[in-house]
């Protein structure tokens, strides 16, 4: 099973495309946001993202904005 960590941060509209399109596809992930739990923010930045929304799965798929063409390889 995937595990999916979608990584947000409020009034981010790429992050409300990102996470319409997971759950239009039936996708289940685990969002953290970055307003609420600002302790991600250094995690973020030590892996040379600096933009949200950023979306991991099993720590070797990262995909970095709303990138639905990307985004279609999870909701298999």
């Amino acid at each position: 099973m995937t595990n999916i960590t979608l990584y947000t941060k409020d009034n981010c509209p790429q992050c409300k495309m990102t996470k319409r399109f997971l759950s239009d596809k039936n996708v289940s992930y685990n969002e953290v946001n970055i307003d609420t739990e600002p302790q991600y923010v250094e995690w973020l930045k030590e892996n040379g993202y600096r933009s949200v929304p950023v979306v991991t799965a099993n720590e070797d798929i990262s995909i970095v904005g709303f990138r639905p063409d990307q985004l279609r390889s999870l909701a298999v």
